[in-house]
């Protein structure tokens, strides 16, 4: 009879890949993709090097994987924001806001992840990232224009004109820095205003699009642990 492994064993295997990855992300956060070694990672996550291979055979799986995660988290806040948002027009308002905040506040990570000088294995997942967002962006670009919020404009090039100028603005190695929350604030509602505009609403703060910009919750709880 084939060995079948109980309900625990698959939970405490899946808890340590897990380990393994925050470990990676918390890395790559701190110091860039550069950052994620093999043994660094085993040390935070309190496993044998070995382990970690057994799960990520080597560094580009692992960083696959981190990308692949972070990809599937930013792109469901940005979803989930324009879903609570009223019309077109304000989901993506609300979808290049929430971006940038989200950039704004893990801004070592994102820029990891889209554009710091890595190995080249690494490139085609990055690339894919930003794809994946500036589709995002495209789309709700595309849904305004449908019903009559833009101007005509071809969705796809201003999406990733709208992705480069937040990434550029905001966490690039030209963005000033926004260390306390209200400069965070303060960048991230200058690149969405600056984004709108572009996109020909020059009215976006009168209209009530760009509202007060907040970390979420377990984000702002964890800036204040770090700030004390």
């Amino acid at each position: 009879m084939p060995y079948r492994r109980t309900d625990n064993v698959v939970r405490r295997l899946a808890a340590r890949e897990q380990a393994i990855l925050d470990s990676a992300t918390a890395l790559a956060a701190e110091g860039g993709m550069t950052a994620v070694q093999m043994t660094a990672i085993a040390a935070r996550a309190s496993v044998a090097a070995g382990t970690v291979y057994r799960y990520f055979p080597s560094k580009a799986d692992l960083v696959a994987a981190v990308i692949d995660a972070l990809s599937r988290r930013e792109l469901a806040a940005l979803r989930d924001a324009a879903a609570r948002a009223p019309g077109p027009l304000s989901a993506l308002a609300a979808c290049i806001a929430t971006f940038a905040a989200r950039a704004c506040y893990a801004r070592r990570l994102i820029w990891a992840a889209t554009g710091e000088p890595a190995e080249a294995e690494i490139d085609p997942l990055r690339r894919a990232f930003r794809q994946s967002l500036a589709a995002e962006f495209a789309h709700r670009i595309e849904a305004a224009f449908r019903t009559g919020h833009l101007s005509e404009v071809d969705a796809h090039l201003a999406a990733s004109a709208v992705l480069g100028a937040l990434l550029e603005g905001l966490v690039g190695p030209l963005a000033p820095a926004a260390e306390s929350a209200p400069a965070q604030r303060q960048a991230v509602q200058a690149a969405t205003l600056l984004v709108l505009r572009s996109l020909g609403i020059v009215d976006a703060r009168a209209r009530g699009l760009v509202a007060q910009c907040a970390l979420p919750p377990n984000e702002r709880a964890a800036e204040a642990q770090h700030v004390a």
